[in-house]
């Protein structure tokens, strides 16, 4: 975390800073994601580092100024190194008692803390269970706490324009946002012209937020407890690509769904039913809908993913995205895509479980679901993906692989991925693998599932095609006609046969590179949201002298030829996922290696300090084995 944002205040006009971490929080009715979205979006327009984790509150509507009600949205800022969103908060701006409650033990000793003091009643202060007013008691004395009157000061600045009492308290984010932009500074033209934007079916609402802004703004400007501004260092690294924009993991996935079925030169079929936290996913693909791109929303999970595999079965490229609940639904017609051999591509958004568990809520615990959770044996192709921009990229490699090798492929992002969001510049489409289509040939006598010596993947036989009429379906087939078979030996075959075919994807993965030190004998292994975490907490404990690598899986099943072999060169191995040990226990079985495990299953992503820890102890361990 930054030490120069924890000094005292100087009565100087700027001060640099390497980087900030600085939360929203308040009630899930203040706008606590609509704040920091854009001021997360200002920073990286500004050219600097940015990560970002919202922390929804659980429940749609929890009792208003209640623990369970705070929402929040936690940005980090910097020049470079930016791989997390941040352990520590170097600021909290806290619009009620419950969300400095749920906070404070996460703020930095004499970091800033800005406080709705309006909010502090008896009424919210018992809601949030606090026996004192931590204004009044000293409890906030380890830290540079400013008060504002943010309620008021908003309805000081609506006056006159004729807004309900109810209207006016929705706008004081503005006011947060505007004291905010003050400190770091940030163009006050721009979020106007957002704001008006963002507010345009309502203009009078458009209005009260700019005035609001504006006086946010001018309470920074006068208020002289802000005497400071703070900017973060400039480096070669602080420049905005050109053509940049700020995007979440559901978004990306969105784009790479399209990108992929233009690239394939077909049409699109995403459908899907509404899943905390997936949703979004059909919602930006809307933006997409035409002729060769559809969104269907299907009346629950299962006939979504049937409608796909239909679409897929009609020359689509037929996709369905869902959380972990779904897609339990879901597997019955996953099964049917994988004896049928048709592509289908499957985004799963994780969210903690089991059942509804904490929906709104991080976790990495379908990984063997995805692999194992159908009956009989049915292999898919598995891959994660490590941040929101590699969103994209993951689904467009999963839609090359489905239609390469027709089969279904799941795609693991998950709650913290999801709605995170980070700079990225869209690929030019041209870039892109080529996405060839497997069309039957005309010179050969038509079987449908005849297969290709080389990948094992039979022809994309599409109905109204003349001379392809065929039988598909859940039961077992012959062979390269498939016609329907009872024969123990043909079932063999094709379980067999199906499961060669996944395991030939292999060939063409590239073993992931290390990062670290070169000569490291202990490795940091995961696989998706955990990569930021875990190349921060390498690049810390290679600072303190320990020799430490990592690397990242994308692809989990099938895993890349040689890592067995690669984890074998490392004296020790740790396997840090957000599950109880699925990787692990993957990896154990398949390579029958001793491997270490650092499982978190607590609705939140890893800290640096976690995973620091937990190598520095067991490096301290081995230390001493060897001394015994």
């Amino acid at each position: 975390m930054s030490d120069e944002i924890a000094e005292e205040v100087k009565p100087t006009t700027t001060k640099l800073i390497g980087e900030l971490t600085i939360k929203f929080a308040g009630d899930s009715g203040d706008g606590i994601q609509l704040t920091g979205q854009k001021f997360a979006e200002l920073a990286s327009d500004a050219g600097e580092m940015v990560k970002t984790m919202p922390d929804f509150p659980a429940e749609i509507r929890s009792p208003i100024g209640s623990l369970g009600g705070v929402s929040g949205f936690q940005i980090r800022i910097g020049s470079e190194g930016i791989y997390t969103h941040g352990d520590d908060l170097d600021m909290l701006v806290a619009m009620n008692p419950a969300s400095l409650k749920r906070n404070i033990e996460n703020v930095v000793h004499n970091g800033i803390i800005i406080l709705n003091k309006d909010t502090f009643n008896e009424k919210n202060l018992k809601k949030a269970l606090y026996d004192t007013n931590p204004l009044e008691d000293n409890s906030l004395d380890a830290y540079r706490v400013f008060p504002v009157s943010i309620t008021k000061l908003t309805m000081n600045s609506l006056k006159g324009m004729g807004l309900s009492r109810k209207v006016m308290d929705r706008c004081k984010n503005f006011f947060a946002l505007g004291l905010i932009c003050w400190l770091f500074p940030r163009p006050a033209s721009e979020v106007e012209s957002w704001i008006k934007t963002k507010f345009k079916k309502r203009p009078e609402l458009a209005v009260a937020n700019q005035k609001v802004f504006q006086a946010g703004w001018n309470y920074g400007e006068t208020e002289e407890l802000f005497a400071t501004h703070y900017t973060v260092k400039q480096t070669n690294k602080l420049i905005k690509k050109e053509g940049s924009r700020f995007i979440t993991g559901n978004a990306a996935v969105a784009l790479g769904l399209v990108a992929a079925a233009r690239k394939a030169g077909i049409k699109l079929f995403l459908g899907g039913y509404p899943i905390t936290p997936a949703t979004e996913v059909m919602q930006e693909l809307l933006q997409y809908q035409d002729d060769d791109v559809v969104v269907f929303q299907a009346e629950d999970e299962i006939a979504a993913a049937g409608s796909s595999l239909g679409a897929s079965f009609a020359g689509a490229l037929g996709a369905t995205s869902t959380s972990g609940p779904g897609l339990a639904l879901m597997q019955e017609f996953i099964n049917l895509a994988v004896i049928a051999e048709l592509p289908l591509v499957i985004v799963n958004v994780q969210r903690a479980g089991p059942s509804t568990g904490i929906p709104t809520k991080t976790e990495q615990a379908d990984l063997l679901q995805a692999m194992w959770g159908r009956n009989g044996d049915s292999p898919i192709p598995v891959l994660a993906a490590i941040s929101p921009a590699d969103c994209f990229d993951v689904t467009v490699e999963a839609a090359y692989i489905a239609v390469k090798y027709m089969t279904p492929v799941m795609v693991l992002s998950d709650t913290y991925l999801s709605a995170s969001a980070e700079a990225w510049v869209e690929p030019n489409i041209n870039t892109l693998p080529d996405i060839q289509v497997n069309k039957v040939a005309e010179d050969v006598e038509f079987a449908p599932y005849r297969r290709d010596p080389k990948t094992l993947a039979r022809a994309w036989a599409v109905p109204g095609m003349e001379g392809t009429e065929h039988v598909t379906g859940g039961l077992e087939k012959n062979g390269d006609f498939g016609s329907v078979s009872y024969d123990p030996d043909d079932h063999e075959m094709m379980t067999n046969l199906r499961a060669q075919k996944v395991a030939n994807i292999a060939d063409e993965i590239a073993l992931p590179g290390l990062s670290g030190a070169a000569d490291a004998n202990f490795l940091i292994l995961g696989w998706g949201s955990t990569y930021g975490a875990i190349v921060e907490a390498t690049d810390e404990l290679n600072e303190k002298g320990y020799k430490v690598a990592c690397i990242q899986l994308r692809h989990i099943n099938p895993l890349p030829n040689g890592l067995g072999d690669l984890l074998r060169k490392f004296d020790n191995v740790l396997v840090a996922e957000n599950n109880a040990g699925q990787l692990w226990i993957k990896l154990r079985s398949q390579y029958l290696l001793d491997l270490h495990k650092l499982s978190k299953v607590r609705g939140m992503p890893f800290n640096v300090p976690e995973i620091t820890g937990q190598v520095e102890m067991l490096i301290s361990q081995s230390a001493e084995g060897e001394q015994a």
